[in-house]
């Protein structure tokens, strides 16, 4: 196990937690299995809208919830939520430029779980993460008053011939 990665098991309800938050462990084909099956049933656009909304709630909580576990404030959150993604086997992820007074970041990613999963996929594989980056800039800038909000775009991906994917983060004009 890694150590800064703490899984502890409920020995009563068997619920498996990592820094107190309740998690659910899968395979990641099980995982990318049940997306593709999703996307190819919704269509690509509806289902990145749908996962855009979701993915950006849960980041924003997730922040939250980390922020008053760990003791954490400002962009060290979500310097924190890139670093546990990585951890967590969704790739490597690296804030590269981080403003948030300006609600600007952008976010690298090597090894993106969707392109190592599904080398055949075409076009832009990991718009999932778009939400997330723009729910913890939100989070972020509510614990400064701001009432701007953020959005996400995956400019590149690896799938696509990219060395690495890539998220620009940007205020909602």
């Amino acid at each position: 196990m890694n150590p800064q990665l703490p899984i502890d098991v409920n020995e009563q309800t068997g619920v498996w937690s990592t820094d107190g938050m309740p998690m659910l462990y899968v395979p990641r084909h099980f995982f990318l299995g049940n997306h593709a099956a999703v996307e190819a049933a919704l269509g690509r656009d509806a289902y990145a809208r749908i996962l855009y909304d979701a993915g950006h709630r849960s980041a924003y909580h997730w922040c939250n919830e980390e922020a008053r576990e760990h003791r954490l404030s400002g962009l060290a959150v979500f310097e924190h939520y890139l670093k546990r993604l990585s951890q967590r086997g969704w790739g490597l992820f690296r804030l590269t430029d981080a403003d948030p007074n300006a609600m600007t970041a952008r976010i690298v990613l090597r090894h993106s779980a969707f392109v190592l999963g599904q080398p055949q996929g075409a076009g832009k594989r990991c718009y999932m993460f778009a939400g997330w980056f723009a729910g913890a800039m939100d989070w972020l800038a509510d614990q400064h008053g701001c009432v701007t909000r953020a959005q996400c775009e995956e400019t590149q991906c690896a799938s696509e011939g990219h060395a690495h994917c890539e998220f620009i983060v940007s205020p909602i004009a």
